[in-house]
């Protein structure tokens, strides 16, 4: 089975978000707003197929990391993310929630080994 297919998103933590996300449209051309900014790209696989990849700062003060203490958060790609959440519950992964299902896919959250908190992603593309 393909597990991660690859990076949806990378989320940090910072002190101003609307100050970085100002400094980054002005110095590195990132264009974003309270959710981020998206690029798009298509596949290696299947070039005709395309991805996005989401950019976002966030409050140092979030609770979306949590259980993780860490400022930062990877989005992976996945495939068929309830196939692969059995298997990572056989192997003894954390799983901190249960998969939740929107109009873009399907989400879960796990933590890695140092108790990073990873975001799952199984895009409807």
């Amino acid at each position: 089975m393909k597990k991660v297919t690859g990076i949806g998103g990378i989320f940090f933590k910072c002190k101003d978000p609307n100050k970085m996300r100002e400094w980054y449209k002005e110095h590195l051309g990132i264009n974003s707003t309270q959710y981020g900014a998206t690029f798009e790209w298509f596949e290696g696989d299947d070039s005709t197929k395309k991805g996005q990849t989401q950019w976002n700062p966030f409050p140092e003060t979030t609770k979306y990391f949590q259980p993780s203490t860490k400022d930062f958060m990877i989005n992976y790609r996945v495939d068929n993310l309830e196939a692969l959440v059995e298997e990572l519950k056989k192997s003894g992964v954390t799983i901190v929630d249960a998969i939740e299902s929107y109009d873009y896919g399907k989400f879960v959250h796990i933590l890695d080994a140092e108790g990073n908190k990873i975001q799952l992603w199984e895009p409807k593309d």
